[in-house]
């Protein structure tokens, strides 16, 4: 999220709006707008319904900041809170995604390991990764796009840590599968195989 963690500075600025200085959440969005709208955008696709997705999301978080844990991260909370309102509004009004079948092999000869681990703008890598189940979508979107431990992605989709896992591998799986043409990483990554960051 490119955001030094610093969560004394979070809970000073919710005190203060909940203490009654309303004016103290401005400080909030400018911290979490960013990584909000980037997190909306990697749902939805759009930028302009990223933006007001995000915005949704702070006027919900304003509106419930009460209901925030101070034992608990902000981010955590509002992270959660945005990942489950974007869930709901794409089941509204879905994003216009192709299927898996529908997604161009990579353009580039390489294999899709490294795109997703590696080079992250690659294209067909982000499409596929859309047309996923939305249940691995959400959790391949928070572990690789979002920088979110297995932890972390846990508390904001709101299930275990082995659901998350087990969600990340069935994903991993489906993504190998589509590009199964494409060529082994000189590296010997493979995309089956557990990510760093999912031992956490």
């Amino acid at each position: 999220m490119n955001i030094p963690a610093n969560p004394d500075e979070d809970r000073a600025l919710v005190l203060r709006v909940l203490a009654g200085e309303t004016a103290a959440f401005e400080g909030l969005v400018r911290r979490w707008q960013t990584p909000l709208v980037n997190l909306a955008w990697r749902f939805c696709r759009d930028r302009g319904r990223a933006e007001e997705m995000a915005q949704e999301a702070f006027l919900r978080a304003f509106r419930n900041l009460a209901q925030w844990r101070a034992d608990a991260a902000f981010s955590t909370w509002l992270f959660a809170l945005a990942a489950n309102l974007y869930r709901t509004e794409l089941r509204r009004i879905p994003a216009t995604m192709l299927s898996l079948d529908e997604i161009a092999e990579p353009a580039e000869d390489r294999d899709p390991a490294i795109a997703l681990y590696a080079d992250r703008q690659q294209e067909s890598i982000r499409g596929a990764v859309l047309a996923l189940p939305p249940k691995y979508r959400d959790a391949v979107i928070l572990f690789y796009f979002h920088d979110q431990d297995v932890p972390s992605a846990a508390r904001t989709l709101g299930v275990p840590e082995g659901t998350v896992k087990a969600r990340l591998f069935r994903g991993r799986d489906l993504l190998r599968s589509k590009f199964s043409r494409q060529r082994a990483p000189a590296n010997g990554a493979k995309l089956s195989a557990a990510h760093p960051r999912e031992a956490r």
